[in-house]
């Protein structure tokens, strides 16, 4: 699965086979009394529930990431560890594949309820489409990321490998395991089923109104095995908005914690603060006390906090202000180098707008030739050399939807994937896409950004200048709550960028699929469903760089998006502050907090809640 992220795009889709590890956990280490570590974001947390279309972004990943509990984590060479102190798992059938997984004793929720089979059962059901009674075309979302149905039961959650899962999982071991019986293998199962972010409990508890934790769980069991559509829709409901909110709620069900780090503060667009359990005694064990987001979208502000002592890690986005500035700073280190991200553009093909082949009357091919006359205009050229290049001397344009630049297969794909008709900016071809279309210009392109985000302003503008001169009419869409605006059909095209989860080359299928998670656009194609279908398991690597191939060959001849290029990434940090390193996969910075480590002495003023709203950050 691809998370967004908010001033830097990510997405790290690398093919090829992944080494599983069985490496240990980190070796148990005691919390330092009073000491805080204080990161800057470029974006405020907004859902508990990462699982939802809304809540699938990084700023919410970090967090639950930190107050979560994993059967397994990506360790500093992209190894899939496995934490037995969590829960085990094992396959005990190949035919029919069928995986088991089993909590360990102890394992408890922040409220001292168990995480156990109800947790993982739910984590199934809310990600399986078959007890959805409706579709999404059928449910209104709203600019904040609201959710309706209009009471009937959507889970705005989707997992292809849960799908494959139709018989109801069998639970097992006094009720701390659960077995999955798969329809056919799946090459990605090890990374497609885990604790979820929210408690079972809380779900059947706020949904249906039960105060016993017990009783909510076991309603929760019952509702998906038994299919009770009564019980379903409030609690889909629930999962998709219940678990939203942008400052500390008053429910502790909304941020209960399975893991080491619990939410404590939580002070609108400031800041959020997690504080370790005293009770967590499985999983990775932090030293670090607390941790606190401070969010400012403003990479130089990001950069002047640091500055002034008020954080101690930072990762914002690159620029030549930012890396000259880091410069002169003391007592601080910072690094850079490519990260696992890319900046694309994708094109909305279900809204009534521009590229929606309704507009025309159903003729595909007219919209088609829209799509790929506007992709033309995209001047990704002059954004590499204006914007990236003073960042990264060797930058070049990213020419693939799911390989990231530098894998083995990332040649061979670039080769046969098409990606050359947007090589260069061609406004006469363009022109001429139109005239063949028959539309009447200019063509009107609802644009979304992120409108604070420096670059993306720029960007923007040199896009709308480009297309302009092919007869397209770029209205500016940005603002700053863009993230839950994807999928909402109010923009005709989106600039942002993904966050891989994890190496497999299916990573990226969510986004390309029919119905798929991450399909904001509403792309469909029976040739590139199939191909996803039969690479989930394939697990041949030759086979799979020319399924890879072909699903990007149609994605460019279906004219979907286009990519941008490879973020240039910067991390700063103090020197006081021990421990600190990145992957190129989210939670990237955040992956080893429990590695953490920074003296009392050291530790900054945390927060006040007294503090005064922070001025709006400049943009250009």
């Amino acid at each position: 699965m691809k998370i967004r992220r908010m001033s830097a795009v990510v997405a790290v889709a690398a093919t090829g086979a992944l080494v599983l590890g069985a490496c240990a956990g980190p070796e148990a280490s005691e919390i330092v009394e009073d000491t805080s570590v204080n990161v800057g974001w470029n974006e405020p947390f907004r859902s508990q529930n990462n699982l939802t279309a809304n809540g699938n972004a990084t700023a919410n990943a970090n967090v639950i990431y930190l107050t979560s509990s994993y059967f397994n984590y990506y360790d500093e060479d992209l190894n899939l560890a496995k934490n037995e102190e969590v829960g085990t798992y094992e396959v005990v059938s190949e035919d029919p594949f069928t995986v088991k997984y089993t909590v360990a004793e102890g394992v408890t929720w922040s409220d001292g309820v168990a995480v156990d089979a109800a947790d993982l059962l739910m984590y199934w059901g809310a990600q399986n489409d078959t007890f959805d009674t409706v579709g999404g075309d059928a449910v209104e979302t709203a600019e904040d990321g609201t959710v309706d149905a209009g009471g009937e039961v959507y889970f705005d959650s989707s997992s292809p490998a849960m799908n494959l899962v139709k018989e109801t999982p069998e639970i097992g071991d006094d009720g701390r395991s659960l077995t999955l019986v798969y329809s056919e293998p799946r090459s990605d199962w090890e990374v497609s089923f885990n604790i979820p972010p929210v408690a079972a409990h809380a779900l059947g508890g706020i949904a249906l109104g039960i105060e016993d934790a017990e009783e909510a769980k076991q309603a929760v069991i019952d509702a998906f095995t038994d299919n009770d559509k009564e019980a379903l829709a409030p609690m889909s409901e629930t999962w998709n908005n219940g678990f939203n909110y942008s400052s500390m709620p008053e429910d502790e069900r909304m941020y209960l914690s399975s893991g080491a780090y619990v939410l404590t503060d939580f002070v609108e667009n400031q800041y959020l603060t997690v504080t370790a359990r005293d009770d967590y005694e499985w999983g990775p064990k932090p030293k670090v006390q607390s941790i606190t987001l401070r969010y400012t979208e403003d990479p130089l502000a990001s950069v002047t906090a640091l500055q002034n002592g008020e954080v101690d890690l930072i990762a914002p986005q690159s620029s030549v202000d930012v890396l000259a500035t880091l410069d002169t700073i003391e007592g601080v280190t910072y690094t850079t180098g490519a990260e696992g991200t890319y900046e694309h553009v994708d094109l909305t093909f279900n809204n009534g707008g521009p590229f929606d082949p309704a507009t025309y009357g159903g003729d595909a091919e007219k919209a088609r030739k829209v799509r790929e006359a506007f992709l033309k205009t995209i001047p990704r050229q002059e954004i590499i050399e204006k914007l990236i290049k003073p960042l990264q001397e060797d930058a070049v344009t990213r020419d693939s939807f799911t390989v990231v630049p530098g894998s083995p297969s990332y040649d061979q794909v670039v080769e046969g994937n098409g990606s050359e008709a947007w090589a260069e900016v061609d406004i006469p071809g363009a022109q001429a896409l139109l005239a063949e279309a028959g539309v009447t210009t200019p063509v009107d392109v609802r644009f979304l950004y992120g409108k604070s985000n420096v670059r993306r302003a720029n960007e923007f503008e040199l896009i709308r200048a480009s297309a302009t001169q092919a007869g397209f009419n770029v209205i500016d869409n940005g603002n700053d709550k863009w993230g839950s605006e994807l999928g909402a059909g109010t923009y005709d095209a989106a600039l942002f960028g993904w966050q891989s989860t994890n190496t497999f080359a299916l990573n990226s299928e969510a986004n390309y699929i029919t119905g798929g998670l991450n399909n904001y656009g509403g792309y469909s194609n029976e040739k590139v469903d199939a191909w996803y279908k039969e690479m989930s398991t394939n697990t041949d690597p030759e086979k799979e760089t020319e399924l890879t191939t072909n699903i990007e060959k149609q994605l460019n001849a279906d004219a979907f998006g286009v990519n941008i290029f490879q973020f240039p990434g910067v991390v700063a940090k103090r020197d006081v502050l021990q421990g600190v390193s990145t992957i190129a996969l989210s939670p990237t910075i955040f992956w080893n907090y429990w590695d953490w480590e920074i003296s009392a002495e050291d530790t900054l003023e945390g927060p006040s809640s007294e503090e005064p709203e922070p001025e709006e950050s400049a943009t250009s």
